[in-house]
């Protein structure tokens, strides 16, 4: 059997001589090249959603790709796509860099300039431990964590301050959670996050206690997640702001891989600010919401937030799905328009304005005790199941209410811009 070689390449020169070389060796069947990292675990994503069996045995990674930094990327990969095997091709093959490639899941190390020996040798290793791992994995060992592409990330990002992000990241939490489906919640707004206080929470430990980590195995997660009583794992945000700077980038990829790979789902309250923690949330997240209310200002606001994400390479407007919040029909900004000023997808459902269903919930902290006649709360879990965030036949389940699960079609593209 042909091992299949997908290289991850940005410069167009190497790319070139990474393709020719791997065109020669024996039994290879070097796949088209991609050209940065979005490209690169946006295909193993789709081939892992139809079978791991359809996963390239081994990709190769050159030391220059983009934006991701190549070590990180290796690190998404080995996590999400743990059957896939890695070899990092780069210009300084020394110990301390072998070393840090096979901390972040490397399987091997290739020097620049390509030596066909060399590489020859790597690339047979490496196939015939991906072909083992896949072996096992298909044994039916389980032990509760996903394979493949792993989990659903979805972010929850706001326009601006007070639009109901966390309100939003938590409804969707619950619904999927209700549906069947292991979720876990993460408060990434990481000095002014509310997510503890909406659900009533005391806690210990934080998602910054993760930071400094650089391996995050199953036990060492468990120990920084609370279980709420709604079965809900949550991942808080830390109780004193300024441990929120501890939270890099890095570590958020880190922090969602881990989770991706224990959860079905996972929903990251991203809050209003960007930092480089949540950035990298929204980078890798699967779908990204971004929550506006019908006012001008908050437009405004996420027509910026769009343009920014779209100017830093993070996601781009197409990428991105509006949530119109505190909707009325009555209002003259409709989601029509607010699909036409921001460039982006809009969903279908639309949040209704009544905080008066919500105000005793919200201030008692027991958000996840609303009322299943709740309008709001049936129009939340109606854009889960839009989003496909809820079971098949979980429509109807213990503390809420589905208004039809769309969940098998998913959101639509409205290219009409139709409401």
């Amino acid at each position: 059997m042909p091992t299949r070689i997908l290289p991850a390449v940005g410069d167009a020169d190497a790319v070139r001589a990474v393709t020719n070389l791997l065109g020669r060796l024996p039994d290879a069947e070097p796949v088209a090249p991609v050209v940065d990292s979005t490209q690169l675990v946006d295909t193993l994503a789709r081939l892992a959603a139809e079978s791991v069996d359809e996963l390239p045995e081994v990709v190769v990674v050159h030391e220059r790709i983009g934006p991701v930094p190549a070590l990180e990327l290796i690190r998404e990969i080995a996590l999400r796509f743990p059957a896939v095997g890695v070899i990092l091709v780069t210009s300084d093959p020394g110990p301390g860099l072998f070393q840090a490639a096979m901390d972040h899941g490397a399987r091997g190390l290739v020097a620049l300039p390509l030596d066909y020996e060399e590489l020859a040798s790597r690339v047979h290793a490496v196939a015939q431990w991906s072909v083992g791992v896949r072996r096992h994995l298909g044994s039916g060992t389980g032990g509760g964590v996903l394979t493949g592409a792993g989990g659903t990330v979805v972010t929850v990002s706001g326009a601006k301050g007070g639009v109901g992000t966390s309100l939003t990241a938590i409804q969707l939490a619950l619904a999927a959670q209700a549906s069947g489906r292991p979720t876990a919640l993460v408060d990434m707004d990481l000095q002014t996050g509310d997510i503890a206080s909406y659900l009533d929470v005391q806690f210990r430990r934080s998602v910054a206690d993760l930071a400094t980590i650089t391996d995050i195995s199953p036990r060492v997660l468990a120990d920084a997640v609370f279980r709420h009583d709604t079965g809900l794992a949550l991942l808080l945000a830390p109780g004193e702001g300024e441990r929120g700077e501890d939270v890099t980038d890095r570590a958020a990829r880190q922090i969602v891989g881990a989770l991706r790979s224990r959860y079905e789902v996972v929903v990251i309250d991203c809050g209003a600010q960007l930092g480089g923690a949540g950035a990298a949330a929204v980078e890798m997240a699967d779908t990204a919401l971004l929550v506006t209310t019908p006012d001008v200002v908050a437009v405004r606001g996420a027509k910026r937030v769009v343009r920014m994400w779209d100017r830093l390479q993070i996601r781009k407007a197409e990428e991105t799905t509006v949530v119109v919040n505190r909707h009325t029909r009555g209002t003259e900004i409709q989601p029509p328009l607010i699909q036409r000023i921001t460039g982006t997808l809009v969903a279908g459902t639309t949040v209704p304005a009544n905080f008066k269903e919500l105000q005793g919930a919200v201030d008692a902290g027991r958000v996840h005790e609303l009322d299943s006649r709740s309008t709001v709360k049936q129009a939340l879990w109606a854009l889960a199941g839009e989003l496909g965030l809820v079971k098949a036949g979980g429509a109807e389940r213990k503390g809420g209410r589905f208004r039809g699960d769309r969940g098998a079609a998913g959101f639509r593209r409205r290219k009409d811009g139709g409401g």
